[in-house]
């Protein structure tokens, strides 16, 4: 029987892109996504072109209705899941704590802490049912560093791996392996957004900046989402591993980036 992943946030970028890659190594996936159905229903054709079988489920995370909503979707039509992968996020408007509402706090946490934990509850005992199962979480790189400017997602995103670890802690007694993925700068939507609005800039004129020279790729975090749901990594549990190359550390400090990109005027940027 095919190994089954619950993926949110699939419909576009790093979602999509764990999607695709989890369907490549052998499961059947629950495409879960809020409102981009055009984006969900080509994933759901691109992994069925591949030979695996996939369902589309429209359900918001912020809804407390929409978890339930997944989970059972997920057991009706394929009856058991293997994986869970944590993809979805939503991004901020850039303020001082001072100046922010209390909403957006609230707004932040109900997709990355409350809607995660109310569909962990309801699939982890589907979870426990497998000899072999993984729940990721895609945090960020943001929860290194707690910049200026972007409290409610730093919060949200340490919130979620405040709730990761500790269900780390508890479900390797059952066999469940729990671990985070911490994306950089990544070329999503999300991405391009954010440094369109930081710097009036197209996300790609950062890449001299970056290690490597390139921005990260969806498939780039995909990949390790890959690893962490496989055999190989049977004995990871509690980890978190960040996909930053090492260090994006300018990419996440707006004004360092700025006076950076400046300075590229004046030639390539030689080492640190």
């Amino acid at each position: 029987m095919a190994r089954v992943a619950v993926v949110t946030g699939a419909s576009r970028g790093v979602g999509a892109a764990v999607a695709l890659g989890l369907a490549q190594d052998g499961h059947d996936v629950v495409v879960a996504y809020r409102r981009d159905h055009d984006a969900a229903r080509e994933v759901v054709a691109a992994i069925e072109a591949i030979g695996r079988r996939a369902v589309a489920v429209a359900a918001s995370l912020a809804d407390p209705d929409g978890p339930a909503t997944i989970a059972s979707t997920a057991i009706d039509t394929f009856g058991r899941v293997d994986t869970l992968a944590h993809c979805a996020g939503v991004a901020c408007p850039g303020a001082d704590v001072v100046d922010t509402p209390v909403a957006e706090f609230e707004r932040q946490l109900a997709v990355h802490l409350y809607g995660p934990l109310r569909l962990t509850q309801a699939l982890v005992p589907h979870l426990r049912e497998q000899e072999r199962s993984a729940v990721v979480f895609v945090s960020s790189a943001v929860t290194d560093h707690m910049r200026g400017l972007g409290s409610p997602y730093n919060v949200g995103k340490a919130a979620m791996e405040a709730l990761a670890r500790t269900l780390a802690n508890e479900e390797r007694y059952h066999g469940v392996r729990v671990n985070i993925v911490a994306p950089g700068l990544v070329d999503t939507e999300l991405g391009r957004r954010f440094i369109r609005a930081a710097h009036g800039r197209d996300i790609h004129d950062l890449a001299p900046l970056l290690p490597f020279g390139s921005v990260c790729a969806p498939e780039d975090v995909a990949a390790v989402v890959r690893f962490l749901a496989s055999e190989g990594a049977a004995h990871l549990s509690g980890v978190r591993l960040p996909v930053n190359g090492g260090d994006d550390d300018v990419s996440s400090n707006v004004a360092a980036t700025r006076v950076a990109l400046d300075e590229l005027a004046d030639g390539p940027r030689v080492g640190p």
